[in-house]
């Protein structure tokens, strides 16, 4: 539950920004780390790959969009999908099935009633990509299970 609330942390801050020419630095000082808000290492870790690769991802997850245009898809499941896209290429202690498991739960929370389903296809696609052409790099807890490489 501390990595949800983490990634939770995260994407408050990704939000933040999507709207704010504000400074990350500034915004650094307003979300400390504390239990209602832990904004933490792993937190700061997912701000910082998603700010430095985020055309890489955006590309990533256009080329699996089929009848749907990118500009349509709402901010929020933008951020979530990016997110989850970060932890499945820089995060390899992370098994996928967590991370598509938690961005689903997250979204249900924060986002609209199908973007749990919409969030889950395009996932899933992405993955078996990633799979395909070996560019997951899981090692330890993280390893794919063989479910998610069908």
């Amino acid at each position: 539950m501390k990595r949800r609330k983490e990634r939770e942390a995260a994407l408050q801050m990704l939000y933040a920004l999507e709207f704010n020419d504000t400074n990350r630095d500034i915004l650094n000082n307003n979300f400390s780390s504390s239990s209602e808000n832990p904004f933490t290492e792993f937190s700061r870790l997912i701000v910082e790959k998603y700010q430095l690769h985020l055309k890489e991802l955006d590309q990533e997850i256009i080329r699996f969009l089929e009848n749907w245009d990118y500009n349509r898809i709402a901010v929020i499941d933008k951020i979530l999908l990016r997110m989850a896209a970060i932890e499945f290429l820089y995060f390899p202690d992370i098994p996928p099935e967590v991370t598509i498991n938690e961005t689903i739960e997250i979204a249900k929370l924060y986002s609209t009633e199908s973007s749990g389903k919409f969030i889950n296809g395009l996932m899933d696609s992405i993955l078996k990509e990633l799979i395909r052409s070996d560019r997951l790099q899981k090692t330890g807890r993280g390893l794919v299970s063989k479910i998610a490489a069908k």
